[in-house]
């Protein structure tokens, strides 16, 4: 079971990076930049609403791809420039603690509150 889960993850995040990439060049992140990256991860992170995550069709779609966005984008903006490792780091525990008990918990949440909380000083 958690390989699926582990599987589902790794694909929800390359379809939620080629997703981000693929956006249109007047978009802010379409710099190429970590810090366009950071602001990328953050929209994601801002458009992801928790409780469509289990939900079937497209609200579900959206709501698993835009958190494994956010966790790549900001995983690429840490490795182009070390300020975004805190941000980061904050979504990607936040995903790991999910995958352990495949809920929205109480600590899930909380690294959720700081990685938006990050994004709004960015």
């Amino acid at each position: 079971m958690l390989s699926l889960v582990a599987g589902l993850v790794l694909g929800a995040a390359g379809m939620g990076a080629a997703w981000a990439m693929s956006a249109d060049s007047n978009s802010p992140a379409a710099g190429g930049t970590p810090a366009a990256d950071a602001r990328a991860a953050c929209e994601a992170l801002d458009g992801f609403d928790a409780g469509k995550y289990t939900e079937k069709g497209s609200g579900g779609e959206i709501a698993l791809n835009r958190y494994a966005a956010a966790g790549a984008l900001s995983a690429s903006a840490a490795a182009g420039d070390a300020k975004y490792k805190e941000l980061a780091q904050a979504i990607r525990r936040s995903q790991d603690r999910h995958a352990q008990v495949f809920e929205f918990d109480a600590t899930v949440k909380k690294d959720l509150d700081q990685a938006r909380e990050i994004c709004r000083g960015l």
